[in-house]
């Protein structure tokens, strides 16, 4: 199931960034007039409806390996999490109808509405994603239940799906898949810059996805704060995994690298900012965090794994946040760093970091919480189904992501990305005059 999420997940936050770029062009398309906003609304419009369909088809394989692969945990927890699975699922259906409206609806309902149609679409792709990591939320914070004989009674689907991590951790996915988006197609689109030169279509592109992914990143800092705290408070075994802590201590350090060793109980070749972590956790130099002997040693994860995702997420944030101000000064100096063809090589640079952070992201997410599947209630051993002979399903699965990744490829170099040719270009500003009457 952990292949089917990293893949699911690329997708996913794919479809729930580009509807929001589709919007701003579409916007600055109305605004002023200009086709190439125009046919990137259209392109982009278009790339939506592919990862939809890529989104529903992983997104049903992975409901069908909740019941396949997690019986036990489905058996005992279901009544708790219907509630947010149910409205994932008015989302992704608001999400369809006003998709369909948009792509149908150029010159059949007022530009205002079509945009509006547009803006629906994005919401709720973003609340669809916000709900089910609720799901994980609770898995990660439960609530909303009293525990009576082993079984989950006296049940609040509300309380459930309203839990500590629930929101934290929705925002700070929305967040990534803007990011992750934003910077991707900007990378993109540098590609296609420098191979054909000078080109509206591309540079209107990378204005959008870059301004969407910079912003996103820059107020994921704010957002990671309050997710960290969180951790800190809720889920003090995954803090002291996410940062190789050992032992308790008041004021404790910041760790950027190293490695854990669980035997010696050190962090090695760590650089260490003192009080770093006591601050950044509860915003007091010197509070003081658990440290992983505060746990039984059967209930640590597998630390090195955790803080090494853990390095990986803050270090592609990192970078990519230090481009977006980069950027920011530039723009604020009018310097032009779209024509500069280094910049457009950084761009290609660091187009995968995003998504590198949010696979990462989710490594520290899952690896953080063992052994336990919902935490300190039901440990991952007794939830997973006893079902042997599962390897050809494994690797057919894995074998249809491939052949699926591939396909998506080819229909987004083909139909959202590739350069516009002259006779489509003048296509588009007929379209746009039509439009505008």
């Amino acid at each position: 199931m952990a292949a089917s999420l990293a893949f699911h997940i690329i997708f996913a936050a794919m479809g729930v960034a580009l509807p929001l770029m589709m919007v701003i062009a579409e916007y600055l398309w109305q605004r002023t007039g200009n086709s190439e906003y125009l046919l990137i609304a259209k392109r982009w419009a278009k790339g939506t409806a592919i990862l939809f369909v890529i989104g529903a088809l992983t997104g049903t394989v992975l409901s069908f390996e909740l019941g396949l692969l997690w019986p036990r945990f489905m058996a005992a927890a279901g009544d708790v999490i219907g509630m947010p699975f149910s409205m994932e699922g008015f989302a992704f259906f608001t999400e369809a109808i006003f998709l369909g409206i948009y792509l149908y609806g150029w010159n059949r309902v007022s530009p205002r509405v079509h945009l509006l149609s547009g803006l629906v679409v994005s919401i709720s792709g973003l609340a669809s994603a916000i709900f089910v990591t609720f799901v994980n939320g609770w898995m990660n914070t439960p609530t909303g239940f009293r525990i009576e004989n082993g079984q989950f009674v006296d049940i609040h689907p509300l309380q459930a799906m309203l839990n500590p991590a629930g929101l934290p951790e929705g925002i700070h996915m929305g967040l990534a898949a803007y990011c992750a988006t934003g910077f991707a197609t900007a990378g993109i689109h540098a590609i296609m810059l420098l191979r054909t030169g000078r080109n509206r279509f591309h540079e209107s592109a990378i204005k959008i996805a870059f301004t969407v992914g910079a912003v996103a990143c820059l107020l994921q800092f704010v957002s990671g704060d309050a997710l960290a705290r969180m951790v800190a408070q809720k889920q003090p075994t995954k803090l002291a995994s996410l940062e190789g802590q050992f032992k308790t201590e008041t004021g404790a350090p910041l760790r950027i690298g190293g490695i854990p060793d669980e035997n010696a109980h050190t962090t090695k070749y760590a650089l260490e900012i003192p009080d770093g972590l006591s601050l950044l956790a509860f915003h007091k130099p010197h509070a003081t965090i658990q440290g992983l002997d505060s746990f039984p040693r059967e209930h640590w994860p597998n630390v090195l794994l955790v803080h090494i995702s853990f390095q990986i997420m803050v270090g592609c944030g990192s970078l990519l946040t230090f481009v977006a101000l980069i950027a920011g000064w530039g723009a604020w100096k009018d310097k032009q760093f779209i024509t500069d063809r280094r910049a457009l090589w950084l761009l290609v640079a660091i187009a995968p970091l995003g998504f590198v952070a949010l696979e990462s992201g989710w490594m520290v997410t899952e690896l953080g919480r063992q052994p336990w599947i919902i935490q300190g209630i039901l440990l991952t051993r007794d939830a997973v189904t006893s079902t042997t002979h599962l390897g050809r399903l494994f690797y057919s699965m894995n074998v249809l992501y491939a052949v699926l990744g591939l396909v998506v490829v080819w229909l987004m170099a083909g139909h959202v990305i590739r350069t516009p040719t002259l006779e489509e270009l003048e296509t588009i500003e007929e379209e746009g005059a039509v439009h505008a009457a």
